[in-house]
């Protein structure tokens, strides 16, 4: 063929229209042809002709063989509306020819709208899934929606894909909005089917400019015993709001997720929370909720909150003393002659220690733990060391209180860190963690420096009412674990109680056979008819309209056979399961669950309960939970939409890629 023997022409111009991509330019002696690639028609390709006649030579040639043409169109029509120019910084298209990817035929289905897609080699190009597939991107890493309006994101996109209409911010979060709608609609389907109950976590959170937000996150053991969580939603609560119109906001969440029959349990991520919103969201929504008779297991508080409050109390009073080692630190790391007469001094007294001097991070509480453990280390070396300020020197007696400081914090670092690391957090967990911390307040507040012994009755006064709170629910959780059962409430108590322990011993013995209890009454409802997996519990609500509320429980009671051994009593009298590292508890309790039918119920919906509410990243930060100001700057609908939809997209992910974290929190910044 002519064409075949004729060299490809040196392009000193580079090609910017679209239409390039079906013509093939070629240079014959002095002559330059466009060869179209459809039909191998050669055409005038002198850059003094334009491209008009190329156009219009490419619409005859598509249409003649039923070609989509619209988004030759479009392009044309962009051309004309388009204020910005970025030709100037496109793609190259003088590059060397056999690095230039020859177009192929372009067709579409016949049961795809001709405007939809192109057919482009082996992949089809559709404007809309792009479109959809951009939003989507922009949700699940965060990326700020101006994004699509950045001079360098049109250049990539032009250079990717010149079909590709790159649309405007509010076209973007529109589409964003779209799929939160849509991804909406299926977990709203998917709660309504759930049989077990749902557990729900209320967090609260801020923006630099003081905003107030509130995030409300389902917590539930699915239909295939996985643990789940999904964020439902994140409020902004304006400046007129007050605490006691939390349990408003919280109550219409719960409605218009249609999940109000179906919660089990609240936990709260601060023990200060004002009780009286506990109590309203209670007698609003519980009368008839599964719960002990002093709604213990519905007011859960988080368990890593608490003692990273108790932590800061630790480091507050020891405020003085961190402040000189602080200067001494930076005092060593001022210079590295100083740093090596350090070293050296080191050496001297013996220290092979390869730990360095660090210097901590104020709002994260744990690198000042580790601030302060290494210069314990080397407590001599900074007493040998010259021309120290000696404002900066610290006695015996402050030398020996950071030291009980840094056992105290080691302590709760090493059990926040057991809850925020565990890929599945069930509630089972906590309550042999928990009872170690209980049992070292005890000891701490023994101790004969009045200081430290003051400063352990401040921290254990603030457990004590989170202990207060929780014990029975951690318990009941500890109970339902086969590896521990009863024993192991037996052997913390006896070490926390002493002679009073029989007494709380048998308060949990008596909590978990109440709620039991509920679940055998729905059971039996269920078998006759009168109830569905998933209504609420029978309880004892004080609704005096309710001239039968004993008839229940009383049927319940008559119609069992005195010699039946309920699901409970055989679980308690069989024996342990062997302790292992490999222990699943949820997948024990899927494979029992022919076994102990009703009592599985309950224990899905118990150890479902999230007794602690802080992932891994934000386990230390004592600034609180803020967001960036790329997120605070969003208007509400948009800010909840992006921040909901993130954390369903990614949990998609996650159940892709097992390794990854359990929790998919909204994009967070340290407050300083």
């Amino acid at each position: 063929m002519e064409v075949a023997n004729e060299s490809t022409a040196k392009k000193p111009k580079r090609l910017t229209s679209v239409v390039w991509n079906h013509f093939e330019r070629v240079k014959k002696a002095d002559i330059c042809y466009a060869v179209c690639v459809h039909c191998n028609k050669k055409l005038s390709g002198s850059s003094n002709s334009g491209t008009t006649h190329l156009r219009n030579h490419l619409m005859r040639c598509l249409k003649r063989s039923n070609y989509d043409v619209s988004q030759l169109l479009a392009v044309k029509r962009r051309k004309k509306e388009n204020t910005l120019t970025i030709a100037n910084i496109s793609y190259d298209e003088g590059q060397r020819k056999e690095d230039y990817m020859k177009p192929t035929i372009v067709k579409y289905e016949q049961d795809q709208r001709k405007d939809e897609a192109f057919n482009l080699g082996s992949s089809w190009f559709d404007p809309e899934r792009s479109r959809l597939d951009l939003a989507r991107m922009i949700i699940l890493h965060g990326y700020p929606l101006a994004m699509v309006e950045h001079v360098g994101f049109k250049v990539f996109v032009k250079n990717m894909q010149p079909l590709f209409d790159v649309v405007h911010n509010s076209t973007i979060e529109l589409s964003c909005v779209e799929i939160y709608m849509k991804e909406k609609q299926r977990i709203y389907d998917m709660l309504s089917k759930l049989q077990g109950r749902i557990n729900l976590a209320i967090e609260m959170w801020s923006s630099p400019e003081n905003s107030k937000y509130v995030c409300l996150t389902a917590h539930y053991v699915d239909d295939e015993w996985k643990l789940q969580k999904k964020i439902l939603n994140f409020l902004t609560l304006d400046s007129s709001h007050t605490e006691d119109m939390l349990s408003d906001v919280i109550i219409k969440c719960l409605m218009d997720w249609d999940i109000d029959c179906k919660l089990f349990s609240m936990t709260f991520d601060d023990c200060s929370t004002n009780d009286d919103i506990v109590l309203r969201i209670k007698d609003q929504i519980s009368e008839s909720r599964p719960r002990l008779s002093n709604g213990q297991l519905l007011d859960v508080r988080s368990a890593a909150h608490v003692l990273n409050s108790i932590a800061q109390d630790a480091i507050e009073a020891l405020q003085v003393v961190i402040q000189k080692i602080r200067g001494s630190v930076k005092y060593v790391k001022s210079s590295q002659s100083i740093l090596g007469k350090f070293n050296e001094i080191a050496q001297q007294q013996g220290i092979n220690n390869h730990k360095i001097v660090v210097l901590d991070y104020p709002i994260r509480w744990n690198s000042t733990y580790m601030m302060l453990e290494t210069a314990v280390e080397y407590r001599n070396v900074f007493h040998h060391l010259p021309e120290l300020d000696p404002d900066f020197a610290l006695s015996d007696e402050e030398w020996k209180r950071a030291s009980s400081i840094v056992s105290y914090l080691k302590l709760l670092i090493e059990i926040i860190n057991v809850f925020s690391s565990n890929k599945c957090p069930t509630a089972n967990i906590y309550f042999p963690e928990i009872c170690h911390v209980h049992i070292q307040l005890i000891e701490w507040c023994k101790s004969s420096d009045a200081f430290l012994s003051s400063l352990a009755t401040k921290m254990k006064a603030k457990f004590d009412k989170y202990w207060s709170k929780c014990s029975l629910g951690l318990a009941v959780a500890a109970i339902l674990d086969p590896r521990f059962k009863m024993k192991l409430v037996e052997y913390y108590y006896s070490q926390i109680y002493g002679s009073t322990a029989l007494e709380r011993i048998k308060e949990a013995s008596d909590g978990i056979k109440e709620l039991f209890n509920a679940y055998s009454i729905c059971s039996t409802l269920i078998d006759q008819g009168s109830a569905f997996p998933g209504s609420s519990l029978p309880s004892s609500s004080n609704d005096t309209r309710d001239k039968l509320k004993g008839f229940d429980k009383f049927l319940h009671e008559t119609s069992q056979s005195q010699t039946a051994i309920s699901d409970l009593e055989k679980y308690l009298d069989e024996p342990m399961f062997p302790r292992n590292c490999d222990f699943n508890i949820l997948n024990w309790w899927r494979v029992h669950t022919p076994r102990y039918p009703i009592l599985s119920m309950m224990a899905r919906d118990v150890l479902g309960t999230p007794m602690s509410t802080v992932a891994q990243e934000f386990a230390f930060n004592a600034g609180g939970r803020i967001l960036d100001s790329n997120q605070s700057s969003l208007p509400p609908d948009t800010r909840q939409a992006l921040i909901c939809t993130r954390d369903w997209l990614r949990t998609q992910s996650d159940d892709a890629t097992p390794s990854s974290s359990h929790y998919a929190l909204p994009l967070y910044v340290e407050a300083n």
